[in-house]
């Protein structure tokens, strides 16, 4: 038995494989996040087309999809923020990190998604990209001609400021 791609620290079989297999529906919009996640770590297509909602299935393009799957090391799952998207709701969205290896560098994926319920089923909406924030430089502010604060003893404009 492995654990699941998801992150949730059970084994695929107990968690998120259920629910790509068809055999449970996802209770939540996380659970259907972390099982899209899977999908994706997994190669499941198939899951991912059917788990958009059917108004947005006309321009998902499965073999890019695959491609982006398969090309892919699936790292790792972090669930950010959850807004709604329980049992008992019919909307939620849920903020994730999803990291990940391509072309041998790792990058992380920010996203808002949007998930809707209908006749007791949760589906993809959309999502959005979270903007990473601005980090405002705390430290002094390093003058063209002074010293450069890597130590080189060269002015900042010649060494690390060129």
């Amino acid at each position: 038995m492995s654990l699941c791609p998801c992150g949730s620290t059970l084994e695929f079989d107990l968690c998120c494989s259920p629910i790509l297999s068809g055999g449970q529906p996802a209770k939540t919009a996380e659970a259907l996040m972390r099982a899209r996640y899977s999908a994706y770590a997994k190669c499941d297509v198939d899951f991912l087309h059917s788990s958009l909602h059917p108004a947005h299935r006309q321009d998902h393009d499965r073999n890019a999809t695959r491609r982006w799957a398969e090309n892919s090391e699936w790292l790792g799952l972090e669930i950010a923020a959850t807004e709604a998207g329980q049992e008992a709701d019919d909307e939620g969205k849920v903020e994730f990190i999803a990291t990940f290896k391509e072309k041998g560098v790792i990058r992380r994926y920010h996203e808002q998604s949007r998930f809707k319920k209908e006749q007791g089923k949760w589906f993809f909406v959309d999502g959005q990209m979270v903007k990473p924030k601005t980090e405002v430089h705390a430290g002094p502010k390093v003058g063209r001609n002074d010293p450069c604060p890597c130590g080189s003893g060269k002015k900042f404009k010649k060494c690390c400021g060129a």
